[in-house]
């Protein structure tokens, strides 16, 4: 299936760090450069808490949709000690793509290890260290990484073609048999689990989750934890009709103009300028934009004007383009006449637009960063060598290689419905949604568009901002907080 066209570099962006794809995938046939498993008995600090722990690297065979050979994944595990004996909640977590290992929440957030950037990134972009992670959430829940098949060292069965698991359906089936299959394994039914998704992995998410609950023996999971929401993008995506992706946008706009300085904030800290810049957006703007040619002049200029204190963009330009300028042009506009370009994945990064252009994305180096450092860390850890086959992306060739589950400019892409029917099923599922302030990719009023616009009960709901991009841990502080209302949102306060 095509994705429309007018939407292709607004979702070509979720995939991460995307390797040049290939013809071929390596198989379960492939020997690995080392035995599994590998476990390792540890201790460490995690929210103030002393941890006995087991890290381990293994693999686990899962079967097809039709009960065939379909991967054998390879995963990294850390348990507590004794969990087993009062059931420990389990959080589930993988990254996007479609579809990249889950190596940047690993070495980010997650692990017990975690890469501290300079949080002064205009002057140190590349400055940072490898930290025992306090930030990590061992004390209360048990972590699983999962990397899909054709990611990482995982792999599609003997004979069996990777591009069948290319669909969000067959992917999230695989992700649904590893965890039944590990839940199975450790004796963990009675836990209760959680799915982390970051990206493309928070449309994951809801399907792993709604397929979790048909199973023959259903896995009712407790919660979903979206962080860099892509559930609703095709509602958002910037299509130069659709008047709700500038009003999604702009508070992301606003959060990076603030944060170089090009905006008027008349001396509000950022969260109030910010509450200031939606509702600006959901009333006078979203009508400005609903009028389009019918809006006079005269308002166009005056509403053009609170556009450029709100974003650092001219007046001028506003006027000149009906009140619009999208993300990505955002992204060349702001520092147009110093020829830098923002960041898209944290628009926090700027750098010298090079001959390619806008296709740049500055902020890189912190993918780039967590991609060297979980090569150190596997030999520090695990005592793993050789990485070479460990797969930074699985071989999807674009969007059109992707099945995304419609047919036709008319089908629905509503990848968050699923989350609908399981608040119907389970009373104890709960949704939490994350979102940093200068993620161009999947931005902050997507998110309140897709908590706003969901009907999911709001005691139920956790929507929440933070100082950052699409993987907002990167800033130390963040981190911490992220940590906090995660133990909070998992322990049901």
């Amino acid at each position: 299936m095509r994705v429309m066209r007018g939407v292709q570099l607004t979702l070509m962006a979720l995939f991460l760090h995307q390797t040049v794809a290939a013809d071929t995938a390596s198989s379960a046939s492939d020997a690995l450069p080392f035995d599994l498993p590998v476990t390792r008995e540890l201790t460490g600090e995690f929210g103030g808490s002393t941890i006995n722990y087991t890290a381990s690297l293994t693999r686990t065979a899962v079967t097809d949709a039709d009960g065939k050979p379909g991967a054998t994944l390879v995963n990294t595990a850390y348990v507590a000690q004794n969990a087993t004996a009062t059931p420990r909640p389990i959080i589930f977590a993988f990254n996007g793509g479609p579809i990249v290992p889950s190596l940047y929440v690993h070495m980010g957030f997650f692990g017990p290890k975690r890469v501290r950037f300079d949080d002064n990134v205009k002057d140190h972009p590349t400055q940072y260290e490898v930290v025992d992670n306090s930030a990590s959430i061992l004390d209360v829940a048990d972590i699983v990484l999962v990397d899909p098949a054709s990611t990482g060292f995982s792999r599609v069965a003997e004979g069996k073609d990777f591009r069948d698991y290319f669909s969000i359906t067959a992917d999230a089936q695989q992700v649904t048999a590893f965890i039944e299959a590990w839940l199975t394994e450790h004796d963990r039914r009675s836990s209760p689990v959680f799915l982390f998704g970051e990206s493309y992995g928070t449309i994951r998410a809801p399907e792993v989750a709604r397929q979790l609950a048909a199973l023959d023996t259903p896995v009712l999971v407790d919660g979903v934890i979206l962080l860099g929401q892509a559930a609703n993008i095709i509602e958002y995506a910037q299509r130069s009709a659709n008047i709700i992706s500038y009003v999604a946008s702009l508070p992301t706009l606003a959060a990076t103009a603030y944060y170089h300085g090009m905006a008027k904030p008349k001396g509000r800290a950022l969260e109030p300028f910010l509450k200031e810049v939606r509702a600006f957006g959901e009333t006078d703007y979203l009508q400005a934009l609903f009028l389009g040619d019918r809006l006079g002049e005269k308002q166009k200029k005056k509403l053009a004007r609170r556009l450029e204190a709100y974003t650092g963009i001219s007046a001028a330009y506003y006027v000149e383009h009906n009140l619009r300028i999208k993300k990505e042009e955002f992204r060349e506009q702001l520092f147009a006449n110093d020829k830098l370009l923002l960041g898209r994945s944290d628009a926090r990064y700027v750098a010298p637009i090079t001959d390619k252009g806008r296709r740049m994305d500055p902020s890189s180096v912190v993918a780039d960063t967590l991609i060297k450092e979980f090569r150190a860390y596997m030999h520090d850890m695990f005592g793993i060598d050789d990485t070479a086959q460990y797969q930074m992306a699985a071989p999807v060739r674009g969007l059109g290689d992707w099945d995304w589950g419609g047919s036709s400019p008319f089908s629905e892409f509503a990848y968050y419905r699923p989350i609908n029917e399981l608040m119907a099923q389970n009373p104890k599922f709960r949704v939490f949604v994350g979102a940093g302030h200068f993620d161009t990719q999947t931005t902050s009023g997507a998110s309140e568009y897709l908590v706003d616009q969901s009907g999911w009960p709001a005691e139920r709901t956790t929507l929440k901002y933070y100082y950052g991009g699409h993987m907002a841990y990167s800033v130390n502080a963040t981190a911490l907080r992220l940590a906090a209302d995660l133990r909070a949102f998992i322990g049901g306060r």
